[in-house]
């Protein structure tokens, strides 16, 4: 698929995902443009609310954020955030539906494995970057990096009670290729519109990872 080099390389350059929650997507656009501002134009907007698939289409709209679905359960989830304009979807674990329906849609997809047999599954797919989630439930940065060791070509995400504390646990490992967070989005922030503050957490986050975020196009 020609989307996925580029959506990897995107999600690899940056090393931080925003994992975005949007209860009303009216403030979309607003949260795009403290992601750009802050460093970091890529955002995880997750199917947990009825206002994901317009905000998705409202930020992807923009052509200067990266925008993916969280949170996609069903082949009909993939579709609909498709045809919002997401170039990535992720997903909790690992569901062939999915996987399928996003090759057919030319999507990257980004399923969930936290076990051996999971990232088999995942490779029988064709699927060789993989979601770790729910990270820190999970035997943390040791597990994934014990994962790692068998599985050469796999490279991770891992998702879920990460924050700027342990952020470093996870970047360190070299199979980690990105690592997803919602510390630097926070919900009640975004619902309130203060955009401000969400830009200078976003900063703080980039600074955090120590890659190179700026200057290019998504």
């Amino acid at each position: 698929m020609e989307y996925e080099p580029h959506v990897l390389a995107q999600l690899g350059r940056h090393r931080l995902v925003p994992v975005v929650v949007l209860d009303d997507a009216a403030a979309a656009d607003g949260l795009a443009g403290a992601l750009v501002a802050g460093g970091l134009p890529l955002a995880e907007v997750t199917f947990r609310t009825a206002a994901a698939a317009e905000s998705i289409r409202i930020m992807a709209a923009r052509g200067d954020v990266l925008v993916g679905a969280g949170t996609v359960l069903t082949a009909e989830q993939v579709d609909q955030a498709a045809d919002a304009g997401a170039a990535y979807v992720v997903s909790p674990g690992l569901s062939r539906a999915v996987v399928e329906r996003c090759g057919e849609r030319g999507v990257l997809a980004l399923p969930g494995a936290v076990t051996a047999s999971e990232v088999l599954a995942a490779l029988e797919l064709g699927v060789s970057t993989v979601k770790f989630f729910p990270a820190g439930t999970s035997g943390g940065a040791a597990a994934v990096k014990a994962l790692a060791a068998p599985f050469g070509g796999v490279r991770f995400v891992p998702t879920g009670g990460i924050g700027p504390a342990n952020l470093h646990e996870y970047l360190s490992i070299p199979a980690v290729h990105a690592v997803g967070g919602s510390w630097m989005v926070p919900r009640d922030l975004v619902a309130a519109g203060k955009f401000d503050e969400v830009t200078a957490l976003v900063a703080e986050a980039v600074a955090l990872t120590g890659s190179d975020s700026g200057g290019e196009e998504v």
